[in-house]
């Protein structure tokens, strides 16, 4: 059933699609986007680190703290297997989920992969007052944010089949670029 918001040609691009995946650095607007992304194409939004929350009771940073960094990315391995086959859903995923190889052929095999990207300045700007992400919990959050983008940008142009540019335009002109690229894709 398509929602009333959804336009016809919304609907249509959505039938027409598989998974769609939204990639990139935290901060990029993965949640923001895909939100608004879901709503056009009458799908089902989720967001892989509010999954693993909902099914485990507790924040991201607990689980840091209990089982360190790997355990974290064992539960978020599982979440996007799970949901990665839900060709009616819009996935935002943590901005680490590309780090293990296996969640990259997942996604890559299973979904149409967007990459949200954009600068390491803005993605400073837009994180520096959340206290919400432990991996910015250290001396220098700016250049730790700097080695994170440049550590994992090759593997988000890895697992991506559409590059969508970001910066300091509006959640709604990426949203734009998205379905054009989205519309492109579906057209080759």
């Amino acid at each position: 059933m398509v929602s009333a918001d959804v336009s016809p040609a919304g609907a249509a691009l959505a039938a027409s699609l598989p998974c769609i995946v939204l990639v990139g650095m935290m901060g990029a607007g993965k949640t923001t986007v895909g939100r608004e992304l879901a709503k056009r194409l009458g799908r089902r939004f989720v967001d892989s680190d509010h999954e693993i929350v909902a099914r485990t009771g507790v924040t991201i940073p607990v689980i840091f703290d209990v089982e360190g960094e790997a355990g974290f990315r064992r539960r978020e391995t599982e979440v996007i297997d799970a949901l990665s086959r839900d060709s009616g859903v819009v996935l935002a995923t943590g901005g680490g989920a590309v780090l293990a190889p296996e969640n990259r052929q997942m996604l890559r095999d299973r979904c149409v992969v967007v990459y949200l990207d954009v600068p390491p300045h803005t993605l400073w700007e837009r994180t520096r007052h959340d206290r919400n992400r432990p991996l910015l919990q250290v001396e220098d959050p700016r250049g730790k944010i700097e080695s994170l983008y440049k550590a994992r940008d090759p593997f988000y142009r890895e697992v991506a089949h559409v590059v969508v540019g970001g910066g300091r335009g509006s959640a709604k002109s990426m949203l734009r670029k998205i379905e054009k690229a989205l519309q492109e894709q579906c057209a080759s």
